[in-house]
């Protein structure tokens, strides 16, 4: 139950991940109030209302470029989660993010070498976009990566 929990967080991490990013990383669009579009939504470039596979591999290869750095073509567990807030007032994660935190790296560092690189990063992000797939179209949105988020394994 326990890995099952682990797993389900590290998931809801990556899809939220993006909400997560600096509001300034894409420029507002004027038609929407002068407000970005968040969270999984950023990455519909042609603003047709879904995210499809070649518009999410993009948004996560340049997600990843954002977050390395220092540009070694690697993440250590420090840049992954720089952007990651912290609970209340503290600069430090509490001790339950930072464990949600590791349990996130460790899965994403399939060679178990201490980083994270854009192979590992990417195969993650299609395992997302496949589980968000419900459908199995090609294409998803924030409806239907709710919904997924909401099944039980068995459903999956």
């Amino acid at each position: 139950m326990l890995k099952f929990v682990s797993l389900s967080a590290a998931a809801l991490l990556l899809i939220a991940g993006p909400a997560l990013a600096a509001p300034d990383d894409l420029p507002a669009p004027a038609e929407s109030g002068g407000r970005a579009p968040s969270g999984l939504m950023r990455y519909d470039t042609n603003k047709d209302g879904v995210v499809d596979r070649a518009e999410w591999k993009a948004g996560q290869e340049a997600r990843f470029k954002r977050l390395d750095t220092n540009g070694d073509g690697k993440l250590t567990q420090d840049e992954l989660f720089a952007r990651t807030p912290a609970i209340g007032n503290s600069v430090l994660p509490t001790d339950r993010q930072a464990q949600r935190q590791s349990t996130y790296f460790q899965l994403l560092d399939a060679d178990k070498d201490g980083v994270v690189t854009l192979v590992e990063f990417m195969a993650q992000a299609d395992r997302n976009f496949a589980r968000c797939d419900i459908n199995k179209d090609g294409r998803i949105d924030t409806a239907e990566c709710r919904q997924a988020l909401q099944r039980r394994p068995a459903e999956r």
